[in-house]
């Protein structure tokens, strides 16, 4: 009798938790309330707007770039004809076309000095030294003027008897060479304004990775006798390798995709035309705009494929020096 008793106690007790979990299966996934889903919803509603701009001025222009690179569009007429692979084929066969990536590496060697420049100030300016903010805005400031003021600038700066060629003629060194009037020193010219303008960006981003080191790192390693150049080597360079590794990323795209610079002091002439020049020219220039969308999308391609390139060659590893 006592055992049946019991019995009957465990399951009257066993009810309820059975009835909860039944209860609980109810509102499940299908059956939540509407508290639960603007919960859940919330995220995505506030991607909704930057998710409409990246698709309506990113994604639906390269498509539309895509498809115009197969046409032999005008960019005028409402008539686009297919014509296949055509555009593609004549950039790859017409060395004019293709020569011009070799303007780039003016510009490649320029971004190679401008990092090292910029790192050395960077690992310089990060210790304890006198004035140290003032040469961070001289060093920052040439970033923040607009490209195109700066064209107009450095064109007075090169031109015949301008700024460069008085200050040689004060320092004893008469010349009547005109700076952007050949390839050579036009090229060298342009890359060294590209040099001046963007080591300020570098500057700062790897300013920024250095100071985020520990100085306990660099406490141990004063009391250890490491100088200043073991500890860049051994502290520094490890712990910036990410950013080092974005800052090649950017100095090469960016020197496949120069611009405003060339096209503002010289107008691609006299053997400064880079690609996007002359795209540039294709399209409202030639009215090629066809052949110009083909030529924008190889550039897409190369860079992408530099990038892939670099990080499967530098992948990022995780720093730990602590």
């Amino acid at each position: 009798m006592t055992r049946t008793t019991e019995v009957g106690e465990k399951t009257h007790r066993a009810a309820p938790a059975r009835r909860r979990t039944t209860a609980a299966s109810r509102t499940g996934p299908s059956h939540r309330s509407p508290g639960q889903l603007l919960r859940r919803a919330t995220p995505w509603l506030f991607l909704v707007a930057p998710l409409a701009l990246l698709i309506t001025f990113t994604y639906v222009p390269v498509a539309n770039m895509i498809y115009y690179s197969f046409t032999d569009w005008d960019g005028i007429s409402p008539d686009r004809n297919f014509t296949g692979s055509d555009n593609y084929v004549q950039i790859f066969t017409r060395p004019e076309l293709f020569r011009v990536f070799f303007v780039s590496l003016y510009y490649l060697a320029a971004s190679g000095l401008q990092i090292a420049v910029a790192l050395y100030f960077a690992t310089v300016l990060s210790f304890n030294l006198r004035f140290r903010n003032l040469f961070k805005g001289l060093l920052f400031f040439p970033y923040l003027i607009n490209g195109v003021a700066i064209g107009f600038v450095f064109l007075y700066f090169f031109q015949d008897g301008g700024t460069l060629d008085s200050v040689l003629s004060w320092m004893g060194a008469e010349t009547d060479h005109a700076w952007l009037g050949d390839p050579a020193s036009a090229n060298t010219s342009l890359a060294g304004v590209s040099v001046w303008r963007f080591t300020g960006l570098n500057f700062v981003l790897f300013l920024g990775a250095i100071q985020s080191i520990p100085g306990e790192l660099y406490e141990a390693a004063q009391l250890d006798g490491a100088t200043r150049w073991q500890q860049f080597r051994h502290i520094i360079a490890p712990s910036i390798k990410p950013i080092l590794s974005l800052s090649i990323i950017l100095a090469i795209s960016g020197s496949l995709a120069v611009f405003e610079i060339p096209y503002i002091m010289t107008g691609g002439a006299t053997g400064t035309s880079t690609f996007v020049i002359q795209t540039v020219k294709l399209a409202f220039q030639f009215n090629k705009t066809g052949l110009a969308s083909a030529a924008a999308v190889v550039l897409l391609l190369i860079i992408l494929l530099i990038t892939w390139v670099q990080r499967r060659l530098v992948p990022d590893d995780k720093v730990d020096l602590v």
